[in-house]
């Protein structure tokens, strides 16, 4: 079986998640699951953009910003949920957000339910030669 690309820092974001659902439990709006998960990926030393504003292109011409819950490590959009089950309309705009940021790998994690809900998503469309997204490098602390 072949490795997960970037296994080791999505296992982080979904420990992270894991920790801040047994300790949070389900009922609550997302974004107190967004702040307490903040805190406890900065606590865990993985390096984030929360809210993270991407800009959306078509045919080559600005027409808007989407915003995604976290930008992990250069590398992973994590989009959350806080609904008792996913539906496949989450499903769709994580890999919107996918595709629209050229980002190869993302995570749809749901605090909604009695247990932590995750799913790992590949962009089928992404393009390596294409960077669509900001750098943690490129931001100050005050923005991460």
């Amino acid at each position: 079986m072949a490795e997960l690309k970037y296994k080791e820092i999505t296992e982080k974001i979904i420990g992270a998640s894991m920790k801040v659902h047994t300790a949070l439990g389900n009922g609550l709006q997302e974004v107190i699951y967004q702040r307490a998960l903040a805190l406890q990926m900065e606590a865990d030393g993985l390096g984030f953009i929360r809210e993270c504003n991407m800009q959306i292109f078509y045919l080559e011409k600005y027409i808007g910003d989407r915003r995604v819950d976290f930008f992990v490590a250069d590398k992973i959009c994590v989009e959350l949920k806080a609904f008792l089950k996913l539906e496949p309309v989450h499903f769709a705009q994580a890999r919107n957000y996918l595709e629209a940021f050229n980002v190869e790998i993302g995570l749809l994690i749901n605090f909604g339910g009695i247990s932590l809900e995750f799913k790992r998503l590949e962009n089928p469309k992404y393009n390596c030669n294409i960077i669509n997204h900001p750098s943690l490098s490129n931001l100050s602390l005050k923005s991460i």
